[in-house]
C-alpha cells in the first residue's frame, strides 16, 4: 500500500528522489514508512536486484552499527564453517529470488537478498526482507541484536487479520491505539475461487498459491510484533467441499484457525470496516461490498449498527467464469452478463433505495474509481471517502469492456491479476447503482478486512 503523503515521507528518509516505483510493506509504530518494497525495475526498465529496502533513518543506522561491529564478517565466516546455516542462507535467497519472479516471471534469476545467491552481502536488506515476511535466518539474527527500533514508543498490542477472498489474500496488522495504527497492510491476487462455481471444490493450484501467501504474511505479522492472527474466508471457501483443506493450511502457517465467516457475519464486518472510518451524514446508510464469489448489501446507520443484510451469489469471479469467454469480452457475452446481474440485483430485499448514503468497498469499487479519476495507482488518501458518479462507473465499465487482458493487466492503477476480472466487478457495481437510481457511490477503502482487525484488537 502507498499512500500519496508516503512519497514524500519516504523521500525525506532517503535524502533522495526515488528511482524505482515503490509500496509501503512495513510501518513502524510511530505510522511512518520502515520497509518498502521496490519494483523489479527502474524508471528506465534497468533490473533492480533489491526487492525490500529498509528506510527508517533510525532502523538504517542500527543495522550500520551492525555491519560496522563485523556483522557481515562474522555472518559469512559462519557460512562457510556451518553447513546447517549456510543451507539456511541459501534458502532465504531462493525464496526471495521466487518472491522478485511471482512479481515479474524471469526476474528470479538475478539473485536473492541483495541480489546476490549465496553468502551475506547486506544486512540491511536482510533485516528489510525478514520484516516484509521472508524466512531470512540472517534477518531474524538482526532483528534480536536492533530491536526495538524506537524503544520509546508506546509498547502497545499489535494484531493482524488475514482476509481470503475467492479473487484476493489480504493482510492488514494494526498496533492498538486511537484510532489504531496501520503497520502493515497487502493484498495478492490468488484466485482462490478458481473453478470453485463450476467444480464446487478449490484447486490445488490455488491452494498453492494461497498457502504461500499466508505463509508470508503470518512471518510478517509476528515480525512486527502481532501477538494474535485471525484468518477470515468467505465465498470461495463457504462454497468449496474440500474447505478442510484450507482450514488446515491456515493452522500450518498461522497456528490459529481460520474462521469460515457466513454471508450474514461477512456483512457486518464489511459494515462495521467501511462506517467506522469515514464521516457520514445523519440517516440510513447502504455499504455494497463486491468479491470475487458473492456482494453484499448491508443497511444500518452511522453508527455501525447493522438493520437488516443480504449476501448474494454474484461476484467479480464467478460471473467471468460464467459469462465472459471471450478477450475482450463479445457484445453479446456483455449482454448476458448484464441481464445476469440484473436478474441477481431483482431478489435483493434489504431497503437499498432508503438509505441516504450509498457506499461502495472492496477491491472493484476502489479500482473503478482510481481508473475514473485518472490515477496511476491506488492511493487511499484521494480515494478513500471520494464520489464515484454513475456516468463515471459505466465509462470505466465500457472502457475496460472494449480492452483486452492485456491492456488491462497494463494500466497502471491495476492490481496485478485483477484486469481478468475487472470487467464483470465494473458491470456489476455499475448495474447496482442504476437499478437503485442512485447518482454516486462513496468509494470506502476499509472493508470486511479492517474489521476483523478491529476484532483482532478488541476494538468494537
Amino acid at each position: 500500500m502507498l499512500r500519496g503523503r508516503d512519497l514524500a515521507t519516504v523521500r525525506d528518509q532517503l535524502g533522495r528522489e526515488p528511482t524505482v516505483p515503490f509500496t509501503v510493506v512495513a510501518r513502524c509504530a510511530p505510522g511512518h514508512p520502515l520497509v518498502i518494497g521496490n519494483a523489479t525495475r527502474d524508471a528506465d526498465g534497468t533490473p533492480f536486484p533489491t526487492t525490500f529496502w529498509l528506510t527508517c533513518p533510525d532502523a538504517v543506522r542500527a543495522v550500520a552499527r551492525l555491519e560496522s561491529a563485523g556483522g557481515i564478517r562474522e555472518s559469512n565466516e559462519r557460512y562457510e564453517a556451518d553447513p546447517v546455516f549456510r543451507a539456511a542462507v541459501d534458502a532465504a535467497h531462493a525464496e526471495a529470488a521466487a518472491e522478485r519472479d511471482r512479481l515479474e516471471p524471469g526476474a528470479g534469476g538475478w539473485g536473492g537478498v541483495a541480489g546476490t545467491r549465496r553468502g551475506v552481502k547486506c544486512l540491511h536488506a536482510h533485516y528489510a526482507n525478514h520484516l516484509a515476511g521472508g524466512d531470512d535466518v540472517i534477518g531474524r539474527w538482526v532483528a534480536r541484536q536492533v530491536e526495538p527500533i524506537h524503544p520509546d514508543a508506546p509498547d502497545r498490542p499489535v494484531a493482524a487479520a488475514i482476509d481470503q477472498g475467492t479473487n484476493s489474500t489480504r493482510l492488514l496488522v494494526l498496533a492498538a491505539g486511537d484510532p489504531p495504527v496501520e503497520l502493515a497492510r497487502d493484498l495478492v491476487i490468488t484466485r482462490l475461487g478458481q473453478g470453485v462455481d463450476a467444480s464446487g471444490r478449490l484447486h490445488e493450484d490455488a491452494l498453492a498459491r494461497v498457502d504461500a501467501t499466508i505463509t508470508r504474511y503470518a512471518r510478517r505479522a509476528r515480525a512486527l510484533g502481532a501477538s494474535r492472527i485471525v484468518v477470515g474466508a468467505t465465498s470461495a471457501v463457504r462454497d468449496a467441499a474440500n474447505r478442510d483443506a484450507f482450514v488446515d493450511l491456515v493452522a500450518r502457517a498461522t497456528g490459529a484457525p481460520a474462521t469460515i465467516i457466513d454471508g450474514e457475519r461477512e456483512a457486518a464486518l464489511s459494515f462495521a470496516g467501511a462506517v467506522g472510518a469515514l464521516d457520514l451524514e445523519p440517516g440510513p446508510v447502504v455499504v455494497m461490498d463486491i468479491g470475487g464469489g458473492s456482494t453484499e448489501f448491508v443497511v444500518g446507520d452511522v453508527a455501525g449498527r447493522v438493520t437488516d443484510a443480504v449476501s448474494v451469489q454474484l461476484g467479480s469471479v464467478r460471473m467471468t467464469e460464467r459469462h465472459l469467454h471471450d478477450d475482450p469480452p463479445t457484445a453479446m457475452q456483455l449482454a448476458e452478463l448484464r441481464d445476469a446481474v440484473a436478474a441477481v440485483l431483482a431478489t435483493v430485499r434489504v431497503p437499498v433505495a432508503d438509505a441516504r448514503t450509498f457506499v461502495a468497498v472492496a477491491g472493484t469499487a476502489v479500482t473503478v474509481q482510481a481508473l475514473a479519476l485518472g490515477l496511476d495507482r491506488d492511493d487511499p488518501d484521494v480515494i478513500h471517502g471520494s464520489s464515484l458518479t454513475v456516468d463515471d462507473a459505466a465509462a470505466v465499465a465500457d472502457r475496460l469492456a472494449r480492452m483486452p487482458r492485456a491492456a488491462r493487466d497494463a494500466l497502471p492503477a491495476m492490481p496485478p491479476g485483477r484486469g481478468e476480472v475487472i470487467v464483470a466487478g465494473a458491470v456489476i457495481l455499475h448495474e447496482a447503482m442504476r437499478r437503485w437510481g442512485r447518482d454516486r457511490a462513496l468509494i470506502a477503502e476499509t472493508d470486511i478486512l479492517d474489521g476483523l482487525g478491529f476484532e483482532a484488537l478488541g476494538v468494537r
